[in-house]
């Protein structure tokens, strides 16, 4: 699966092994060494993939996945840094990331998991629109709308809305979800799907009530999951 990515690593020896290592797979690759190198070329033209090192000589690394965000609402963007803390994993992922790496990472396991994300996408191109009350998740196009209003979701956040909206009242567990949005070998900390879920929460919750719309609840199954459903869940499935 050949693809565009976006590396943006000052280290000369990783990025010289990260870059050969991705055209050894057919991928194409720019390789820039600045935050501010990395942003200029992600305007300048569309990428599939953004694999982003924090610790830049010039700018702040979240700031800069922020900016990619922005840049590139469409691209999975994936955080490949030494800082391994839990803390450090929840801000890369609310700044905008897709996927969070730490350094030292295996290179069979860099390539599945660029697999995965990639197919995914790829795949999500085939499944038809789902209206659920006033929300739509338009699969083909990549689109949530609430009462006619766009929602504007990162990658993982609108995959994670339409596989639950693809078994809406069906209980999901923890580990489905995170097999289906991210990784079947995935074995690291399930705090990235928490963190999705609050961000889907507050997105939809905030242009439901602007919009007065009635929109599905995502409720939390303590010990197993989350569940799509419509109208208002019993609060004892609230966090």
């Amino acid at each position: 699966m050949a693809s565009r990515i976006l590396l943006i690593e000052d280290d000369s020896t990783i990025g010289e092994v990260l870059s050969s290592s991705l055209r050894s797979h057919a991928h194409e690759v720019v390789w820039e060494r600045t935050g501010a190198a990395g942003l200029a070329s992600a305007s300048a033209t569309m990428v599939d993939l953004v694999l982003l090192d924090l610790g830049l000589p010039d700018l702040d690394g979240i700031e800069v996945c922020r900016q990619l965000r922005r840049a590139q609402p469409g691209c999975v963007l994936v955080i490949l840094t030494a800082r391994a803390a839990e803390m450090d994993v929840v801000v890369g992922l609310e700044a905008g990331a897709d996927d969070y790496l730490v350094k030292p990472v295996r290179l069979a396991e860099l390539h599945a998991r660029i697999r995965a994300h990639l197919r995914r996408n790829e795949a999500a191109a085939t499944v038809p629109a789902v209206p659920i009350g006033d929300l739509v998740v338009d699969v083909p196009r990549r689109r949530v709308t609430v009462a006619g209003r766009d929602l504007r979701l990162r990658v993982k956040e609108f995959d994670l809305l339409a596989r639950l909206a693809a078994q809406p009242d069906v209980a999901l567990s923890r580990e489905t979800l995170m097999s289906d949005v991210w990784d079947e070998h995935w074995f690291g900390s399930t705090k990235t799907l928490d963190v999705h879920i609050a961000a889907l929460r507050r997105k939809i919750g905030e242009v439901a009530a602007s919009a007065r719309a009635c929109v599905p609840e995502i409720v939390t199954l303590r010990g197993y999951g989350y569940r799509l459903e419509l109208g208002a869940p019993d609060d004892s499935a609230r966090p």
